[in-house]
């Protein structure tokens, strides 16, 4: 259908669709006098087979049935990210640049390699909290997506929405439990933490999300975290939120108010994991998150949307097994649904290096259109 073509064309505009946890082992190049400068990164390439059904008793989704091979980055993108910190006084002054690769420009883009800033902002930290200011993820789903369980996996593709062939990465739980929150200009403030809870507010660089509008003030974002350790594990809770208006200056044009609350738990007790999420929100689309989706026709974000993420995951050794489902809806002037069942294999061979065995069955639909994609994916992540 028409606006499947359009959502194909305009997901292969973004190359780099994922988000990553800082790297766990930084190597630091220069520590004296109060001032670090260190330097993260990772890599991973999957060897990956999707294999494509529509619903074809009436029209297709998106095309005919496919069967098709790739050699892709999974979720996360490569990226090389530099970090600065000095001590002035009672204030700590940083800030984060990270860098994005993709390696699939050899589809159809020849050498034009994406290379995405996803990072740029500096900090100022103090016994009050931390002041952020620049470009960075946003906070509502942000903890949704940070702590999915399959987050260096690689999680869902279709071609309805133009991930089956090689020109970007997959899209993880995107879609299917999360939206996906862009980085974005802001200034954000974290308290202190306070007997297990840490509060961040922001005020965000706003979407656009009606033609020929204005918004008088930015989108507004907030999470509320909540860490408790004890012996043997941990509990980690959340609740966020989102408020952003647009106005219209054209007759006859609606204004969109766009607002959600984000949530979740995340235990680990010895070997065992159990995460739990979910978000409601108006006025945001189903994937992409406010403004990104608005392009698309009969993905407006004027209607409600949903999801939730339900994972479990037993660790032995080296090796980490994980069970993985996921949904988003989407009321609007069709109905779309979108979910996906994971269950993946990630070994570690040294504290740098992994692999992951993954097999994915996604299916999504719109109205009564169908289309189911079941994915093997195999992997090797580096990060440092």
């Amino acid at each position: 259908m028409k606006s499947a073509q359009i959502l194909r064309g305009l997901l292969t505009c973004f190359i780099v669709l994922a988000l990553s946890l800082p790297a766990s082992a930084a190597i630091t190049l220069y520590d004296k006098d109060e001032t670090t400068f260190s330097v993260d990164g990772s890599f991973n390439t999957f060897y990956v087979y999707s294999q494509s059904d529509k619903n074809t008793e009436m029209e297709a989704i998106s095309g005919p049935d496919r069967d098709q091979s790739r050699v892709k980055m999974g979720f996360l993108p490569n990226w090389i990210g530099f970090n600065f910190g000095k001590q002035v006084g009672d204030l700590k002054l940083g800030g984060r640049s990270s860098f994005w690769v993709t390696i699939n420009d050899s589809d159809n883009n020849l050498t034009e390699t994406g290379i995405d800033v996803r990072q740029f902002y500096g900090t100022v930290d103090s016994s009050w909290g931390q002041i952020l200011f620049g470009k960075d993820f946003t906070l509502f789903n942000r903890s949704n997506i940070f702590l999915d369980e399959i987050l260096l996996g690689y999680g869902n593709v279709s071609d309805t929405l133009g991930l089956l062939d090689g020109n970007g990465v997959s899209f993880g739980n995107i879609g299917t439990g999360y939206t996906y929150p862009f980085p974005s200009a802001q200034i954000t403030y974290r308290t202190p933490e306070l007997h297990g809870f840490k509060l961040a507010i922001g005020i965000i660089d706003p979407s656009r999300t009606v033609d020929n509008g204005q918004e008088k003030t930015p989108r507004f974002e907030g999470e509320l975290t909540y860490n408790y350790q004890f012996n043997r594990g941990d509990i980690t809770a959340w609740s966020g939120f989102l408020y952003q208006k647009s106005e219209s200056t054209s007759a006859g044009i609606t204004d969109i108010t766009t607002k959600g609350v984000s949530y979740g738990v995340r235990v680990r007790f010895a070997n065992v994991g159990l995460h739990a999420s979910g978000f409601n929100a108006e006025g945001l689309g189903f994937l992409l998150g406010a403004g990104a989706d608005t392009t698309i026709p009969d993905l407006t974000v004027a209607g409600d949307s949903e999801g939730y993420l339900l994972q479990a995951s037993y660790t032995h050794g080296p090796v980490r097994l994980v069970g993985s489902y996921g949904q988003n809806e989407l009321k609007a002037a069709q109905r779309w649904k979108n979910e996906t069942m994971t269950g993946a294999v990630f070994y570690d061979i040294n504290q740098y290096f992994k692999a992951v065995a993954e097999y994915n069955v996604n299916e999504i639909s719109i109205g009564s259109a169908k289309e189911e994609t079941n994915t093997i994916a195999l992997g090797l992540i580096v990060n440092f």
